[in-house]
């Protein structure tokens, strides 16, 4: 029997913005395990430089700005809306997620600033659980150490992770960063000691008796229901500036990667099986409803033509952003950059376009 190749263990970076996820992947990037670094993959299609030398970078599928531009959304709609057509190849990543096995231990995916726009969305959704049914995954929460010296900030950043823990059922990391402006031996202190935590809210001005505050009532009594959180969270501080902390993080994802094969992958093996059967069961009532009623292959002919409804598809994806003059930019205009995907490739984007094309643009292009 054919051994089977060793597959990454996937980090999925997610925090509020501002936490420095980017920069904390930035310094991961340098990590050498097993002779190479990294594989490293960006989610943020927004962003307008990457730090790190990213093996798959979503600007290079779905161009943001023409997003925007011709579904007429602001910048989150945008990004959630790029994140949308990026998934439907998602599988495609995962193939290449699961090759990179071979050469690197660890794969990196740094999500966008927004940590609602992935944590709360379909695309994160489908990101997230299709990692997990493929390879070791473990979620990473960056906080800042700075901004969270105020307990009720702390208590707001604490169940936010606890949420998220929830909601993606992964071995789960908090990262305390920053330790190089403000050490993180306060927050440590305040998950193992309620005590320490009261004394601190007293000290806020959200103490208890009459001039307790609602919020400070709240945040001690979230304090006393996240104490079995607490017991079992890992938890380390980290400098993405120096570097400082790197070293016990990854011995952090080794013991979480551990605790996924132990605890989780029967669990999301078991789902993906599910699933995929689902799906064969759909394919199946598909091709039925073919034999059955001649009409549904008329339709399935019109969705050619209707994924043509007054744009240009090849403008919203396969396209870099940085590769456009832009009025704002100065210098001069870039070459495009070449791209080996087939036409079939591109097949789950025109799908997912039809049935988001506005009403309006109904004229088809000659």
């Amino acid at each position: 029997m054919e051994e089977e190749s060793p597959k990454p263990v996937c980090l999925i970076i997610l925090g509020m913005a501002g936490a420095g996820k980017t920069s904390f992947t930035r310094r991961l990037a340098g990590k050498i395990t097993n002779g190479s670094k990294p594989y490293l993959i960006n989610l943020d299609p927004a962003c307008r430089e990457v730090p790190y030398p990213a093996n798959i970078d979503i600007r290079d599928t779905v161009n943001y700005k023409e997003v925007m531009k011709q579904y007429g959304l602001g910048p989150n709609g945008g990004i959630v809306t790029a994140l949308n057509l990026f998934s439907t190849k998602f599988g495609q990543v995962v193939d290449l997620i699961e090759k990179a096995g071979k050469k690197h231990k660890y794969c990196i995916i740094d999500t966008p600033g927004q940590i609602e726009v992935f944590t709360w969305s379909a695309s994160g959704t489908i990101v997230t659980e299709t990692l997990a049914a493929s390879c070791p995954t473990v979620v990473v929460y960056v906080m800042d150490t700075v901004r969270s010296v105020s307990p009720v900030t702390f208590m707001s950043n604490m169940l936010y992770a606890c949420s998220i823990l929830y909601k993606t059922r992964l071995p789960f990391i908090v990262v305390m960063n920053k330790t190089d402006v403000v050490d993180n031996s306060y927050a440590v202190e305040w998950m193992r000691d309620f005590e320490a935590f009261q004394e601190a809210l007293d000290a806020d001005g959200d103490g208890e008796g009459e001039g307790a505050t609602y919020v400070g009532n709240l945040t001690r009594s979230m304090a006393l229901a996240l104490d079995t959180f607490y017991a079992d969270l890992k938890s380390c501080g980290v400098s993405a500036h120096t570097g400082q902390g790197i070293d016990e993080f990854f011995k952090l994802v080794d013991d979480a990667a551990e605790e996924y094969e132990k605890d989780y992958k029967a669990d999301w093996l078991r789902m993906r099986a599910e699933k995929l059967e689902e799906q064969r069961r759909k394919e199946e009532e598909l091709k039925k409803g073919d034999k059955s009623d001649p009409d549904t292959v008329i339709d399935k002919k019109k969705l050619i033509d209707e994924v043509a409804c007054g744009r240009e598809l090849s403008d919203m994806y396969l396209k870099h952003p940085a590769n456009e003059s832009s009025s704002d930019d100065e210098g001069e205009e870039t070459a495009p950059q070449e791209t080996d995907d087939k036409p079939e490739d591109v097949a789950a984007f025109q799908e997912f376009i039809r049935k988001h094309v506005k009403p309006n643009n109904t004229e088809h292009k000659t």
